[in-house]
């Protein structure tokens, strides 16, 4: 287990003394390393005043959700799943630059209908956001906090790799986890988000995992157009990590196989290796003003 730092410990006392002050919170909860470990700190401090907030939606893997019920379930916290309504918002579905800023709105809208309807006592509602996603484009934190949410891990000065220490010190089986965006970043920006397109990518990267590639990502892009503009068909372009690439081609035949099953037409692989966030490369500096290029 990594030696927690003198920074390290000044920082999780800071959001602890953070969470101690609200009183009552929600925390919007993917079971993903930053927010599991928000999660757990909220709950630790606040205990039966803290409630945790999975939002569904077809962008949310099943075994995300389930992996969501199942933490607050064995660390006796309160959960409440909420339907969230993006994928009813055309400017969601247009999947331009802005999209991820769609999603949290319709997420701050679900946590605030939940507040009201289950207490006369207003709560903070809390993101897992770090300070690693204040140089990337985030059209979601701002969305987010124009409508009232409270970034506690980015306000004590936490970044992923600090999260992953101290989520190792808490015991938690996520410190090792992966990143796993939604679903809907595996589209192009300007290619429309689709319900039958998430569930696509859905499959095929649990295809894909099943091989033995825990970290990866089914790109999916559209190939050509018929005449009434619906697509021909689509291309899987599989991204891993460098050192997974001779992986992927040794099993080329099976992965082939197994994503063209689920409807793909084509599989590419790319060698560039994977890359979180890759379509934030295709927002030009107008829209992406931090200029980051992951």
């Amino acid at each position: 287990m990594d030696a927690l730092s003198a920074d390290d410990v000044a920082r999780a006392t800071s959001l602890r003394e953070r969470l101690a002050g609200l009183g009552r919170c929600l925390v919007a909860f993917s079971a993903g390393v930053d927010s599991t470990y928000l999660l757990a700190e909220a709950h630790a401090v606040l205990g039966a005043n803290c409630t945790a907030v999975t939002a569904d939606s077809p962008s949310l893997t099943r075994a995300g959700l389930a992996e969501a019920r199942a933490f607050c379930a064995d660390h006796g916290i309160a959960h409440r799943v909420v339907q969230t309504d993006e994928f009813e918002q055309a400017a969601y579905l247009a999947n331009q630059g802005d999209r991820c800023g769609h999603c949290k709105a319709a997420l701050m809208r679900a946590m605030h209908a939940l507040d009201q309807a289950t207490s006369d006592r207003p709560a903070a509602l809390l993101l897992g956001a770090i300070t690693d996603d204040l140089a990337d484009w985030r059209p979601g934190m701002r969305a987010a906090s124009a409508a009232g949410a409270a970034f506690p891990l980015a306000e004590a000065g936490l970044n992923k790799a600090a999260v992953r220490r101290l989520s190792r010190h808490l015991g938690l089986a996520t410190a090792e986890r992966p990143a796993e965006p939604c679903l809907s970043s595996r589209m192009p920006y300007g290619e429309p988000v689709s319900i039958a397109g998430v569930r696509m990518v859905e499959a095929a990267e649990a295809a894909l995992k099943g091989l033995g590639l825990g970290e990866c990502r089914a790109r999916h892009h559209r190939i050509g157009a018929n005449p009434d503009g619906s697509p021909r068909g689509f291309l899987c372009r599989i991204e891993v990590p460098e050192r997974d690439l001779p992986a992927v081609v040794a099993q080329r035949a099976t992965v082939v196989a197994r994503l063209t099953a689920i409807g793909y037409l084509n599989v590419a692989l790319d060698l560039a290796g994977l890359h979180s966030g890759g379509f934030n490369r295709l927002l030009g500096a107008e829209s992406n003003p931090h200029g980051k290029q992951p």
